[in-house]
């Protein structure tokens, strides 16, 4: 049976949101998708679905979040054959490796606009360095994400499109949920 990932975008960050892991888990029990874990806080789930897959999962998750918990959260989904590539795929394996914190992937439903990437670039002020690679932006920022004026807003208004973004630390331990 195929194994899913489903990051969520927006919960339990700054007290808004929140949703216990334990609870979103039982969710997807009650949905027919099986052996749902969880990874941190912030909504990484990983499960197992036979009939449901990519945009019909990411439709019924967002509903019923919103039906049983009151939130409206937007789901991105990835099979494991789909965060393989997002892994080996990765344009900055040297901040992978010397600095895994400060490079960031930003998943979105659809893949970006050539053009609205350059725009993004053209709209970076510091030393962070992007890379789109189909569905997923890959973020490199070298002084820090805190004190950077390349937001998620920035990124999600220049390029159109909703996305949720997870360190490379946090890519490759979901990688490794997938794997066991």
């Amino acid at each position: 049976m195929p194994i899913h990932v489903a990051l969520l975008r927006g919960i339990n960050v700054g007290g808004r949101n929140m949703l216990p892991m334990s609870e979103l888990k039982d969710l997807l029990g009650t949905l027919g998708l099986y052996e749902a874990r969880s990874l941190l806080q912030s909504g990484n789930l990983v499960f197992q679905s036979g009939r449901r897959t990519g945009a019909v999962l990411e439709k019924l998750l967002e509903a019923e979040t919103q039906k049983r918990f009151g939130v409206a959260a937007d789901y991105v989904v990835r099979t494991a054959d789909e965060w393989g590539p997002v892994v080996s795929r990765n344009p900055f394996p040297k901040e992978a490796e010397q600095d895994p914190s400060h490079l960031v992937v930003m998943f979105f439903k659809q893949a970006p606009k050539p053009k609205d990437v350059e725009l993004l670039r053209l709209a970076i002020k510091g030393r962070e360095i992007v890379r789109a690679d189909g569905r997923q932006l890959y973020i490199v920022y070298p002084d820090g994400i805190g004190r950077s004026k390349l937001t998620n807003t920035l990124i999600e208004k220049t390029l159109g499109l909703r996305g949720t973004a997870r360190n490379w630390n946090t890519v490759l331990k979901l990688a490794a949920m997938m794997g066991e």
